[in-house]
């Protein structure tokens, strides 16, 4: 038998042990001025489900988005292969491009690289 107290720890522990990241949202040109307009950094991932540098990305986002700093970032997502209009209009060339926003200036982005000291200081460039 579990006791009380044992059961109120994991009631406490458990959220902590399956937090999952903030999930970035689908990509519309709409969405993205309005997340420009909130005046929160902004990323933009364009990924592909069959890239393994895009997982790798999202893996360090995830751990990234862990940080106080990183928290506040609005999140889009653009499907490579299925939102080819919107990866033109990007300026993208590849799947596994980060794009950071502040306001409607881009401050940056990295393509292919899923290095967690560049996903770093690239988001830092839209605080």
């Amino acid at each position: 038998m579990i006791s009380r107290r044992r059961l109120a720890l994991l009631a406490i522990a458990l959220p902590a042990v399956f937090a999952l990241p903030a999930l970035a949202a689908k990509f519309t040109p709409a969405d993205l001025i309005a997340a420009q307009k909130t005046g929160k950094p902004v990323l933009v991932e364009i990924t592909a489900t069959w890239c393994p540098t895009c997982k790798a990305q999202k893996a360090v986002l995830g751990e990234l988005d862990k940080q106080a700093r990183f928290k506040n970032f609005v999140k889009l997502e653009v499907d490579f292969d299925n939102q080819k209009s919107d990866v033109q209009a990007l300026k993208a060339t590849m799947q596994s491009t980060l794009i950071v926003f502040k306001g409607d200036k881009e401050m940056g982005r990295l393509v292919g690289d899923a290095k967690q000291q560049s996903i770093e200081a690239l988001l830092a460039k839209a605080l």
